[in-house]
């Protein structure tokens, strides 16, 4: 599945009332270490459908940062039935990424 664009208009839809965990990549366009875990992100959406894999531009949507608390990007969240199940900040490995979906 792809990494679907999370914005203040479909945040509550694809996230909140998500059936499977979704992983969310607060990010930002001028963050390195954003784009450093970019593909990586992208190629976790396409392993699995038990889960789905968000990005959202902290820029575009500071609202829903300070909602969750982000305060560094990269921070990675996943939500398991609307619930913060996992949080880790700073760039990852794909290995850890994945971790958090476990």
């Amino acid at each position: 599945m792809a990494v679907i664009k999370l914005t203040k208009d479909n945040f509550d839809t694809e996230a909140l009332q998500s059936n499977v965990p979704i992983l969310i990549d607060f990010y930002a366009d001028w963050c390195g270490p954003c784009k450093m875990i970019s593909p990586l992100v992208a190629e976790l959406a396409e392993e699995s459908t038990a889960y789905k894999v968000g990005k959202l531009n902290v820029d575009e949507n500071p609202e829903i940062a300070a909602r969750y608390g982000v305060m560094s990007i990269p921070t990675l969240i996943v939500l398991k039935d609307g619930k913060v199940a996992q949080q880790a900040v700073g760039a990852r490995g794909k290995d850890a990424i994945r971790h958090m979906l476990d």
